[in-house]
Order: C-alpha cells, then structure tokens, then sequence
C-alpha cells in the first residue's frame, strides 16, 4: 500500500478552509488546480476541464501549458481529459514519447514541454462533468502518484458538490424570498381595492389580474404600482 504523501493533509485543509458564501465556482476549481500542484510530487502545471453536453472548456489552469494542452485535445475531439471527463476513470499518460491511444496529442505535448500526464474524473452535478489534469515536464512522474491523485480528486468533488449545493441553496432562497414579497405587495394591493370598491377578497384579485391582462404587465408591477399610488399619491 502507498505511504500518504505529507502534504495530502495540508491539501486537504485548503481545500476544506473554502468559504462558499464568499467565492464562486471560478474560485473554488481554481484552488483546487493549485492545491493539486502544490500537492503532488512532480507536477508541472494543473488544469480543470468541465463538460457540458458536447461542449468542452478549461475551467481553471496554473499555466499556459496546461490550458493548450488541454485545447489541443477539445481541437481533436479526444485525449486523456476528455476521456476522464466521460468516464470518471483515471487516464495515466506515463511517457509522451511512446503514447498509443493518443498518439497525436502526445507527440505534440512532447514538443512543448510536456512529457506526462494524468487526468481524473470528476462529478461536477447531473448534467456537467469533469477531470482534474496534471502535466509533468519528465516522464513517469505520475507512476506512484494516481492513489494520491485520486483521493485529492475525491476531497475536490466534494468541494464542487458543496459550492454547487450552496449556489442551488441560496437561489432557491432568493426566488422565495421574492415570492413572498409579491405576495404580500399583491395582498396589499387586494386591501386597497376592497377597501375603494367594497368588494370581496376574490373580486379584488380579480380586478388586478384584469388590469394585468390588459396592460400586458405582470401582477406583482400592477400590484406596486397601485401601492405606491397610495401611499405617496399619483404622479405629477
């Protein structure tokens, strides 16, 4: 069984140090691109690929390299990150120079620098996925360090989930809140109109919609609007 690198530890507290009222996903993938870089023993450069449907991009990177490496593969249509993305499995690359399944994208990885790699899958939510992608500048860097990768990997899907979960919380939060205030906009609305018009609770709806209807406005505006009117009285 592989010792833990001594850094995991560290890496793992980065990573559980995120403040997800405070960052976006932007800033989470991006930490963790770092983190894996600091983290595991001979990593060049880092990226995060995320794909949606058919659609490909490099989400966050810790260098140049790693970002054309990753477009060269979206160019082709194939390559270690795509495949990780699709299939949530670790993708090892331990030499450019005598790769097979992508033999292209090896050959020019080898030119620019690179000369290993090794991606992991990542669940992002339902409908996106991802890899984590780390690029060595020596071959067989990566041999011993897949375990690792993986369950830095695993500790980073975590975060992704809880900074998704936090974004779908606070969404959810904010559309109920603003329901509940047209709601209540809306019933006062109702209150001034029984109250003109002597009329029961449903005719006053009734009427809002109407003018709703009629002015191709939405009720919770018409609603505002009348409101307004009186409590600070009609425009000049």
């Amino acid at each position: 069984m592989p010792q833990a690198h001594p850094d995991l530890a560290a890496a793992l507290v980065r990573l559980a140090r995120i403040k997800y009222d405070e960052v976006d996903l932007d800033v989470v993938l991006s930490t963790i691109a770092h983190v894996a870089k600091d983290t595991i023993p001979g990593t060049a450069e880092v990226s995060v690929t995320l794909v949606q449907g058919a659609e490909a991009h490099t989400a966050a990177y810790t260098g140049d390299l790693a970002l054309t490496l990753d477009e060269w593969q979206y160019e082709q249509g194939r390559g270690p990150c795509l495949d990780a993305a699709t299939t949530g499995a670790a993708m090892l690359v331990p030499d450019m120079t005598t790769e097979s399944r992508w033999p292209e994208w090896a050959g020019r990885a080898h030119e620019v620098g690179a000369a290993s790699s090794l991606s992991i899958g990542l669940p992002i939510q339902e409908a996106m996925v991802g890899a984590l992608n780390i690029y060595g500048a020596a071959p067989r860097v990566f041999d011993d360090q897949v375990e690792l990768a993986k369950t830095l990997a695993g500790y980073a899907a975590i975060a992704l989930a809880n900074v998704h979960l936090y974004e779908s919380t606070a969404i959810l939060a904010q559309q109920m809140q603003e329901a509940m205030q047209s709601r209540a906009v809306i019933e006062q609305a109702k209150g001034i109109i029984m109250g003109q018009r002597r009329c029961a609770a449903e005719e006053a709806f009734a009427i809002l919609a109407r003018v709703s209807q009629d002015s191709n406005r939405k009720l919770r505006d018409v609603a505002e609007s009348l409101v307004e009117r009186a409590v600070n009285g009609p425009r000049e």
